[in-house]
């Protein structure tokens, strides 16, 4: 726990600056891990964008989707799925920010 701590606060220091880098380089491994799982997943998501918000330690991400999946569910059911998703992956993340949302038609 303390390793991930010293880990996220060390890259706090530099995370604007490499997310600034990273919008003109690749996905880091874990963003594209996770984003392989959500495609997948959500076949009719026309939207979806995965972050490692850690600094590239790979422990913290944000997850924002579209999809038509989400229709007629309530947020938190929403967030339920994509947990469910992400089961597997989530075991080794020290946290995980979920932002769900309904294609506008």
């Amino acid at each position: 726990m303390l390793s991930i701590l010293k880990c996220i606060l060390k890259n706090q220091a530099v995370l604007v600056s490499r997310q600034l880098q990273r919008t003109l380089s690749s996905q880091t491994e874990g963003e594209t891990r996770i984003a392989h799982i959500l495609k997948e997943k959500f076949t009719s998501a026309t939207s979806l964008k995965v972050v490692d918000i850690s600094g590239g330690c790979g422990v913290m991400y944000e997850v924002h989707i579209e999809s038509n999946e989400f229709k007629g569910k309530r947020t938190v059911q929403q967030h339920q799925l994509v947990n469910q998703a992400l089961k597997e992956e989530i075991q080794g993340m020290h946290g995980l920010r979920i932002f769900t949302d309904v294609p506008r038609e």
